[in-house]
């Protein structure tokens, strides 16, 4: 069984999003998830000019071998471009290699390990009584696992914090703005790093000690600051705290882990196994996030995390909403086969997304299932697709009060 057609589709259904489509000679059709946010036409370059002409004609059985062959055979490798373009090609591959032994990935992968994945949602607020609603409302939903995130007084936007809901309004954040440039935001360590202990406190009293809670630095601290954060974070008993520094900046987490025993999760940037060589060595996070969009598929992601079992690491995959249905179902199949899973992020895809990517995988009580499907569990309508022509889409960035660009 080979591999005859490559097609690259964009559609842009309130968040863009890249998919690659294999199709087989024997009819077989897989998809994968190649979205780069904000880079998105760089890996749908790379998927038609560079990899379909080296795909087609090859066996679609050979997973492993056709990621060797595509990681190895450039001299330039790694970083988000090439292991987005790879990962949409594993991906494809183990659906195509699902629907053919008429089974769900997670069964190639081993089975299960658990009934069901533990998903954590995200509630943000203005005000505390504002985050209050966006907690209650997830409840409501069946989360039993919250992210929280709180403005800051002084600054007009926090990344992260979106409009405030009404009670039984849902969660709808969309941080990537429709601009041919990225918007500048202002932003106050200081302020930042005085506020947010009283946030928790106060969720805390309100909600009680068993609720897990997580919050997101977004790479905003020095190592130092991270360490301040992480220590005064300590009484509320957070499930993580996340890139709290510049993941780049590995050496960095040393200081961090020497001063707080607060749990840490980083990793979304980070693209391949040799990123993560310092930090699981020496066991300098509690978890990894990077998602199978962005690190190689279900082939590069499982190379990580049975690397980071060794060192009692977990998992916590990057499940934001530019990652498309397709790449959150790869990610639920490597959730519920490994053995140190720890937690999943869901960002609950809008409407038209669902409209476009139809998807089997379900969210009961906290917990998600990928589904008894064969392969991902996923079906592409091209023509509700084709409806969404791409817009060019930007995360903000961030400027300190006095107008110098950010240096972490």
């Amino acid at each position: 069984m080979k591999i005859e057609a490559v097609d690259v589709l964009i559609t842009s259904p309130g968040r863009n999003f890249v998919t690659l489509k294999l199709t087989t000679s024997d009819g077989v059709v897989g998809l994968g998830d190649a979205t780069l946010n904000g880079r998105e036409l760089a890996v749908a370059s790379y998927l038609r000019d560079h990899l379909a002409p080296l795909l087609v004609g090859r066996e679609a059985d050979n997973i492993e071998d056709t990621w060797q062959y595509l990681y190895r055979g450039p001299y330039w490798r790694r970083g988000p471009v090439t292991m987005a373009a790879l990962a949409a090609v594993d991906m494809a591959l183990w659906d195509i290699k699902g629907k053919v032994a008429g089974m769900p990935v997670y069964q190639l992968l081993g089975g299960r390990s658990r009934r069901g994945a533990l998903a954590y949602g995200h509630a943000s607020g203005t005000t505390v009584e504002a985050l209050f609603t966006a907690i209650r409302n997830l409840l409501d939903e069946g989360f039993t696992a919250i992210r929280v995130q709180a403005g800051v007084p002084g600054l007009a936007k926090v990344y992260g914090v979106g409009t405030d809901q009404k009670a039984g309004q849902r969660y709808d954040y969309e941080p990537a703005g429709r601009t041919t440039v990225p918007v500048e935001e202002s932003w106050d360590t200081a302020a930042y790093l005085r506020h947010i202990p009283g946030v928790f406190e106060a969720v805390r009293a309100e909600f009680g000690a068993d609720l897990p809670l997580l919050h997101d630095a977004h790479h905003r601290l020095t190592p130092n600051q991270s360490a301040q954060l992480g220590r005064s974070l300590e009484p509320f008993d957070l499930f993580w705290l996340e890139d709290c520094t510049p993941a780049e900046n590995q050496e960095g987490l040393r200081r961090v882990r020497s001063q707080t025993t607060t749990p840490l999760a980083i990793g979304e940037v980070l693209n391949s196994v040799y990123d993560y060589q310092t930090l699981i060595t020496e066991q300098l996070i509690d978890y990894v996030r990077s998602s199978a969009t962005h690190a190689g598929g279900i082939t590069g992601l499982r190379k990580i995390l049975d690397f980071a079992a060794i060192y009692q690491i977990k998992s916590g995959i990057h499940g934001p909403t530019d990652i498309s249905p397709v790449g959150m179902a790869a990610a639920l199949h490597l959730d519920i086969a490994i053995h140190n899973f720890g937690i999943q992020e869901l960002m609950v895809h809008n409407e038209r997304t669902l409209e476009v990517f139809r998807t089997s995988y379900t969210f009961v009580d906290g917990l998600l299932d990928p589904g008894e499907n064969p392969g991902l569990g996923v079906d592409l309508d091209e023509d509700a697709a084709a409806a969404f022509e791409y817009t060019p889409a930007y995360l903000p960035v961030n400027r300190l009060l006095d107008g110098t660009m950010h240096d972490w």
